[in-house]
């Protein structure tokens, strides 16, 4: 690409492409299949199951890395790891996972790294940074990965080892208060401030209160507990953001507590459906909880409840609520 060149984004992605995948795509579905031992059609639902789209018989789009990763998954089924009904749940959770870790990371880069290299001799000096940013990312990720293997493995080893198991577990959700008005008036890069100001003071609180994100959707995130006064003292921090500094957003907090069924690291049941349910009857700056968790924190002089009229939400008749406060 020479200097007088006009600046072609896609010199960025062919770059990428070569860098992390370690050579250009030289192999078609059924050269997969034959090196990797494994018939076509489980090639096939291996690679959708991660998340990449359909690719015709006839395309050379696969390398040699392709056929090892698709083989990887077997090996975990020869291991006793996964078996034949758990496998393509797991290998969908970690391409939703990567994929969206891969989205940020992109994006990130691209804008670090390009934003002002309408230059392409620049341009061109700055994909040589990628070959130091992509092997510094892969470590940060490992490292990441190792450490929450080590956290998690210390919570099932206090409760139970089997990998889809129903514990007793608080589920909150913390909501941004008028979120979809307010983000009709804000640029985007306003409101990508905004909902990263969120996450991040969210997540930290959730922390340091020895809870665990399960999931972040925008405006919205769910979280999980083992423990129920840990649960109702971060809800109680959390509203109080607002009130400590009024440029964070107003929230509302809704708890329930009971069997959750864990499951390749979301969570499912009838206590996480009331929780969602409880965050949308929840007035601004205020948490509301289910009767279980109000049973499980009456007495506790840390905590005021108050019950609330019974009310009927989608999926519950007339449900038991109680508002949660700090004490008078």
């Amino acid at each position: 690409m020479s200097d007088e060149e006009s600046f072609d984004p896609s010199f960025i992605v062919d770059a990428l492409a070569e860098l992390v995948l370690g050579e250009a795509p030289n192999l078609k579905r059924a050269d997969v299949a034959r090196l990797s031992g494994l018939s076509p059609e489980v090639t096939r639902a291996r690679w959708r199951a991660l998340g990449f789209p359909e690719v015709g018989d006839d395309d050379v789009a696969f390398t040699q890395a392709d056929v090892e990763a698709l083989g990887m998954a077997q090996q975990l089924i020869d291991l006793g790891v996964i078996n034949d009904e758990t496998e393509q749940a797991f290998i969908r959770t970690i391409g939703r996972t990567f994929s969206r870790l891969a989205e940020w990371e992109v994006r990130a880069m691209l804008v670090a790294l390009f934003a002002d290299a309408g230059d392409p001799k620049v341009a061109a000096e700055r994909l040589g940074m990628l070959e130091e940013l992509i092997p510094l990312g892969e470590r940060i990720q490992t490292y990441a990965w190792r450490r929450h293997l080590v956290g998690a493995a210390s919570r099932l080893a206090l409760t139970d080892t089997q990998v889809d198991v129903a514990e007793d577990t608080c589920i909150g959700f913390a909501d941004i208060v008028g979120y979809t008005t307010r983000s009709r008036r804000m640029t985007a890069r306003e409101l990508a401030e905004l909902v990263e100001r969120f996450e991040s003071v969210v997540a930290g609180l959730i922390t340091d209160h020895h809870g665990r994100v399960i999931k972040s959707i925008g405006d919205e995130i769910l979280f999980a507990t083992d423990d129920v006064r840990d649960a109702a003292s971060l809800a109680l921090d959390l509203l109080e953001q607002h009130e400590q500094d009024k440029t964070f957003p107003q929230i509302r907090v809704g708890m329930s507590y009971g069997r959750v069924m864990n499951r390749l690291g979301d969570v499912y049941g009838p206590v996480v459906n009331l929780a969602s349910r409880l965050t949308n009857v929840a007035r601004p700056g205020h948490a509301v909880i289910d009767h279980d968790m109000a049973a499980q924190l009456k007495g506790d002089e840390d905590f005021r409840l108050r019950r609330m009229r019974r009310t009927s939400v989608k999926g519950f008749e007339l449900q038991e609520m109680w508002s949660l406060k700090r004490p008078r």
